[in-house]
């Protein structure tokens, strides 16, 4: 197959798939076509999707076909989007240095797609409508072919719509060329995702009317008598008023709860209890890979320690710890060791309304105690406005929304790092920019809180993991083996802010979402520096196609090669970039909600 000249042009007519329910809702016309779908029960001329451990296929060809399917997970009956009939699709094994060839043929109703997540490979290669390819019509059969040139746990899902959520994903493993250098007698693939059953459109339509429609934990005046008990009266009427000022919830975690999710390991609910086999004594290698749509996981083994081995497919140096938070798009390779005879696998969800949940065992039908779910901490003042809430003698709950917005810190900033002072390093890229640079679009709709003094540490746990008695792992324990891919230091910096409109349930970059916005440009050849701040409540898995993020510390250190990047509340994460890649490519929150409403930008690499 020959690969075009690169063009970036777009045509007027070229609209990305996943934007026709926005302008949709916004003319008011989305509720009756979802209505027009024909339900679940309504198609029983479709077969039922394979479910649990997925068939493996070796390459280095391979021929997948869509189709819909039906399945139930505890009763929530749907019509899943699927690979080869299974759910999830099947797993894919390549081999570093291979050319492989993948005939994706459409049997959808609708033009579909696939991305090959964390894969480095040429744009046209990439999967995503309208940007680097136009789809897979229905019909048709697209064949991608690309050379790979690394190893690791990786995963592929579609990026048409909502077929990832309706069950378009599964794991892809690439052997290294050498033979693997991480000792284990046996592995096994451990893919997290999670499942709404009706349409995911008609969840996006509730929360675009109520922001907070499926949060279970909600102030109550029960919690309200109970911080009356812990902090007095005075503290506790100052804390209710200040997040009512802002018009915020201090336990808004997560925009979906089990009130319209399934929690699934490999296709299987927690009742089903996907069972992964060992002999006592083996070194077992879990490929833990977060598929979900809308889920942060917080995993652990009850009784197991958990040696980290890799993150995002690339090796780093082991660290042992007892529970990891991943986010969509994310993975990790973990090493166990057991001795008795079955260990649970659980692994919450980060608002604490459910769990997903398999077994380690020496033979089928054994399993082990079911940890009951952790308490849920709320969101903090540190969570909502960074360094701004652990000094400065103000009262933050008279302060209120406006207050915290409009200060300025940008002179007590613009000291720290940036090289303005004697003594300091006269490279100011030396590390990473402390001036928080707002653009002007973040006063507008489109943002509904900013920080200006935002927390750079990369060793929190996040909210709900500290100080749980665990030990957890955090993006400071990350050491990639052999350092950085690339010499030298940034040439330049950019910046952009993850922010949003919870009461419009709008999501974005420096308050524009993608329909507003215009492509962010690297020059080819260059290396570069990007700060990300999070000036909004929520966790975001940022993740960037076709290149590597090289995570750093506040000090210009570099800390883990990554593909997707977790950025906590009011948290200023920056890494390096080597913009190696010719081509149009696209940078997104993987929370799949987020990204539809408008958390999503194109780079232009040229």
């Amino acid at each position: 197959m020959r690969f075009k000249t690169p063009s970036f042009s777009v045509s007027p007519g070229q609209a990305i798939q996943r934007r026709r329910f926005l302008r949709a809702l916004a003319a008011g016309t989305a509720l009756g076509t979802l209505d027009a779908a024909l339900p679940a029960w309504a198609r029983q001329d479709l077969p039922v999707a394979h479910t649990g451990t997925p068939p493996e296929l070796r390459g280095p060809v391979f021929d997948l076909t869509l189709t819909e399917t039906r399945v139930d997970f505890d009763g929530r009956t749907g019509i899943a989007t699927t690979v080869n009939g299974s759910l999830p699709a099947p797993t894919l094994r390549m081999r570093e240095g291979e050319t492989v060839t993948i005939r994706v043929t459409n049997r959808l109703r609708e033009t579909a797609s696939i991305h090959w997540h964390g894969i480095i490979l040429p744009f046209q290669m990439d999967g995503v409508p309208g940007v680097s390819f136009a789809g897979i019509a229905p019909g048709e059969t697209f064949t991608y072919r690309f050379t790979l040139e690394q190893s690791g746990t990786y995963w592929y899902h579609s990026h048409s719509g909502m077929q990832e959520v309706t069950g378009l994903y599964g794991a892809l493993i690439v052997e290294p060329r050498g033979g693997e250098a991480i000792r284990a007698e046996r592995e096994h693939v451990v893919l997290l995702s999670d499942w709404t059953g009706s349409d995911p459109m008609r969840a996006l339509a509730k929360l675009k009317a109520q922001g907070d429609v499926f949060n279970q934990h909600r102030p109550t005046f029960v919690k309200f008598m109970q911080d009356v008990r812990a902090k007095g009266m005075h503290a506790a009427m100052a804390e209710r008023d200040m997040w009512n000022a802002m018009r915020m919830s201090p336990s808004d975690l997560a925009d979906l709860s089990s009130t319209v999710l399934s929690y699934l390991v490999n296709g299987r609910t927690p009742g089903a209890n996907w069972t992964a086999l060992f002999n006592p004594g083996e070194r077992v290698r879990l490929r833990c890979i977060n598929g979900s749509g809308n889920t942060f996981y917080d995993v652990r083994i009850p009784g197991l320690k958990l040696t980290v081995v890799q993150a995002d497919g690339q090796d780093v140096e082991p660290v042992t710890v007892d529970e990891f938070r991943f986010g969509p798009g994310q993975t990790y390779d973990v090493i166990v060791q057991p001795k008795d005879d079955a260990y649970t696998l659980f692994a919450q969800s980060m608002d604490r309304t459910g769990y997903a949940r398999a077994t380690l065992a020496v033979r089928p039908g054994l399993s082990a105690p079911v940890p009951a779910l952790d308490a849920v901490q709320w969101l903090t003042m540190a969570d909502m406005m960074g360094g701004m809430a652990q000094g400065g003698g103000h009262d933050m709950a008279a302060m209120g929304h406006g207050s915290m917005v409009g200060m300025n810190h940008a002179g007590m900033a613009s000291m720290q790092g940036m090289g303005g002072m004697p003594g300091m390093a006269s490279n100011p890229l030396q590390k990473p920019g402390t001036t928080v640079r707002h653009a002007r679009t973040e006063w507008g709709p489109g943002a509904d809180m900013r920080v200006d003094m935002p927390r750079t540490n990369l060793d929190d746990p996040g909210v709900g993991l500290r100080d749980n008695g665990r030990r957890v792992l955090t993006l400071a324990d990350l050491k990639t083996v052999g350092g950085s891919l690339y010499a030298g230091g940034p040439e330049r910096e950019i910046e952009l802010h993850l922010t949003g409109n919870m009461e419009r349930y709008t999501w974005s970059f420096d308050g524009l979402d993608f329909t507003d916005s215009r492509p962010v440009h690297f020059r080819y050849g260059e290396r570069l520096r990007v700060i990300l701040q999070n000036d909004t409540m929520m966790t975001h898995p940022m993740h960037l196609h076709g290149m590597w993020q090289e995570l750093e510390n506040a000090s210009g250190e570099f800390v883990a090669r990554l593909h997707t990047i977790p950025v906590q509340s009011a948290q200023r994460v920056s890494f390096l970039v080597s913009a190696d890649a010719l081509g149009r490519w696209v940078w997104h929150c993987h929370l799949m909600f987020h990204m539809e409403m408008g958390m999503f930008r194109e780079v232009v690499v040229a």
